[in-house]
Order: C-alpha cells, then sequence, then structure tokens
C-alpha cells in the first residue's frame, strides 16, 4: 500500500513539472512589438520649388581648359537664373554672379561640386534640407546640399532678403555694384577686407553689369515722362506682382516702391503705377 501511495505521488508531482516547464517555455516565446515614430519636418527649399530635376550644370570641360574658358562657361550657364532673381528680389544680377564665381571657384570649388552650393551657406539654424561637412573657418562645418543649382541662387536671394542686417543694400540703387559690394563686406558677409575689390573686378572684367541693364534698361523704356501722362497697369485675373514686373522689365522692388506696397498683394482692377509718381 504504501508503495502504491508513493509510486502515484511521484507521478503526479512529474505531470505538475512538465506543465511548469510548458507554461515557462510559452512565456518566453512571447515578442514585444516594434514601434516605428515618423518625424515630420518642413520642406527643404529644394523641395518646394518647381521642376527639382531640372538640373544646371556647368559645361564638362577637361581639367586643364583655360580658367577664361571656366569663366565663360559659367557665366553662360547662370547669368539667365541670376537675372531672373534680380527680377524677384531686387540683387543685382552682377553682384549674383561675381558671388557665385568667387565662392565656387567658378563653379569648380569642392563644396560646389558635391553640394551644389555656389554660395558657401552653412546650415545655420532652422536649415531642414540635406548637408554635407567641409572645412572651412574650422574643420568639419556643416553647410547646405542643393539638388540643383538654382536652388543654391534662390536661397542665396533669401539668405540676403530675410535677414535685417542686409536691408541696407536694398536702399542702394540697382546700377551701384560697387556700393552693393562694398555692402555685403560691411554687413559681415565676408570676413576678407579685399571682399568687395575681389567682386567689383569680376564684375568690370566681365562686363556683368549688361546683365542688370538687361533688367533695368527696360524700365526705362516703359516710363513716359511726359507729366500729363502717367504709365500705368490695370490688374487682371491670374496676374502676380512678379508676372507684372516681368512683363514690363523691372523688379517687384521697384513695381512695389511706385505704388507704395507693403505686401505683395493685388487685387483684380488694381492700377499700378509702371513709374514713379511723387512729383506728379
Amino acid at each position: 500500500m504504501h508503495i502504491r501511495i508513493i509510486t502515484l505521488l511521484l507521478i503526479g508531482i512529474f505531470f505538475v513539472g512538465c506543465k511548469s516547464k510548458k507554461a515557462v517555455t510559452h512565456r518566453k516565446s512571447r515578442h514585444k512589438t516594434e514601434r516605428v515614430i515618423v518625424r515630420t519636418n518642413p520642406k527643404p527649399i529644394d523641395e518646394t520649388l518647381p521642376n527639382p530635376t531640372d538640373e544646371h550644370k556647368v559645361e564638362e570641360l577637361p581639367s586643364n581648359a583655360p580658367y577664361a574658358e571656366v569663366l565663360n562657361a559659367y557665366i553662360e550657364t547662370y547669368r539667365e537664373i541670376a537675372m531672373e532673381e534680380m527680377l524677384q528680389y531686387g540683387i543685382p544680377a552682377s553682384i549674383t554672379l561675381a558671388q557665385g564665381i568667387l565662392e565656387s571657384g567658378a563653379g569648380r570649388g569642392e563644396l560646389t561640386r558635391k553640394a551644389h552650393n555656389h554660395f558657401g551657406i552653412k546650415c545655420h539654424t532652422g536649415w531642414s534640407g540635406e548637408r554635407v561637412y567641409h572645412d572651412d573657418d574650422e574643420k568639419g562645418e556643416c553647410f547646405r546640399k542643393y539638388k540643383d543649382p538654382k536652388y543654391s541662387f534662390r536661397d542665396h536671394s533669401l539668405f540676403l532678403t530675410e535677414r535685417s542686417r542686409y536691408q541696407d543694400l536694398f536702399k542702394l540703387r540697382k546700377d551701384d555694384y560697387k556700393g552693393w559690394a562694398k555692402g555685403l563686406k560691411k554687413a559681415g558677409y565676408a570676413t576678407d577686407p579685399k571682399y568687395p575689390d575681389k567682386l567689383i573686378s569680376i564684375i568690370e572684367k566681365n562686363n556683368l553689369t549688361q546683365y542688370d541693364q538687361q533688367i533695368l534698361g527696360g524700365s526705362v523704356r516703359v516710363v513716359n515722362n511726359d507729366d500729363s501722362s502717367i504709365k500705368s497697369y490695370t490688374v487682371e485675373k491670374g496676374d502676380t506682382l512678379y508676372s507684372i514686373a516681368r512683363r514690363f522689365n523691372m523688379t517687384v522692388e521697384t513695381l512695389k516702391e511706385y505704388n507704395g506696397l507693403q505686401s505683395n498683394t493685388i487685387s483684380i482692377g488694381q492700377v499700378l503705377y509702371l513709374h514713379s509718381v511723387r512729383n506728379n
């Protein structure tokens, strides 16, 4: 009898132990669910502008091509973009081109080749676009990277127009390239004391002011100097300040100044003057 009781107890312990082990094994086989965190960032400039695949690159020249040939290729490639930026933002095309030539080594600088960055613009606070690291004033500094060089030109325009320290530049005449060159240095754009002289030299040696005149020249032709007749335009559906300024070959800033506008808002039927009316 004792032997039978002991045998039954051993069998019971055996089954309980098996169930216990299976329960432990079952708990170990469970896995935690992985969480994916999606971060939303503001779109960088090269994704908010049109035609992101329309690349503008300097014509491929042999590595031993004369600098004059490289320089001419750069100007030919980017002059239209510089003129477009002048129309929209009021920065002389000659200044934009000269800065691009100087900062990028006429398109052959390392930073320009690997990041399409023609103006050496650093990341700064708030930049959400692509970036590269490049030795400059300090080792491994952060610089902005663009999908297409034209976005570098646009960012250059925004960089100057959106920072208060450059606002005095926009009080200068658009054909005063010397004043703009000196004003950039005074506002802290560059630390090189010879920066203005370098820009002026590039502009004069390559006759870059011709591109300023192509933009400004038209505004002289549309002005009617007869005080009895003021040249004007009536806003139509689909018009913007930019499209009107481009049609009459002047800058948006000039058009706003002529009409005392503080913003870019216009309405259908609004009459805009196409030259100064202060003395009329």
